[in-house]
């Protein structure tokens, strides 16, 4: 005899999986730019941050990019050694470290502008719905962050 519980099991019906394989297609899609540039999808999304706003803590970008500090340290170690970003103890308190772009850094940005335009060309969705889909997947974020 099934059990209704083994229903919620399946793979079709959970959320998750969806949103798993989207952001992996999605995300994957980034490669073809980023790998001749040695960049990885996740330094390309810190870059983005430090263009909105440079010269601030690994926490800020944490918070922003909702990532830990172990997954974002190695990162920022690698982006530092490659010439990108500088990193420095804040005079106030010895504990917390300023990310800054470097002049190398901050000429790379001029050479990815094109990447968010050749990204989106690649996904076949009309404006509404990926307008949609981005309110949802915030509106799922939020609820999340909320919790």
């Amino acid at each position: 005899m099934k059990h209704d519980g083994y229903e919620a099991m399946k793979l079709a019906n959970q959320l998750c999986f969806p949103l798993y394989a989207a952001s992996r297609n999605v995300v994957s899609l980034y490669t073809p730019w980023l790998k001749p540039l040695g960049l990885t999808y996740t330094q390309y999304i810190v870059f983005l941050v430090l263009w909105e706003k440079d010269g601030i803590t690994v926490g800020e970008i944490c918070d922003q990019l909702m990532l830990d500090n172990g997954t974002l340290s190695p990162l920022l170690k690698k982006m530092q050694q490659a010439g990108y970003i500088d990193k420095k103890r804040s005079d106030e308190d010895d504990r917390v470290v300023l990310i800054t772009l470097t002049a190398k850094g901050r000429a790379l940005q001029e050479q990815v502008k094109e990447i968010p335009e050749k990204v989106a060309g690649c996904i076949d969705l009309p404006p509404e719905k990926a307008q949609q889909l981005y309110t949802l997947l915030y509106e799922l974020i939020e609820n999340r962050k909320n919790k």
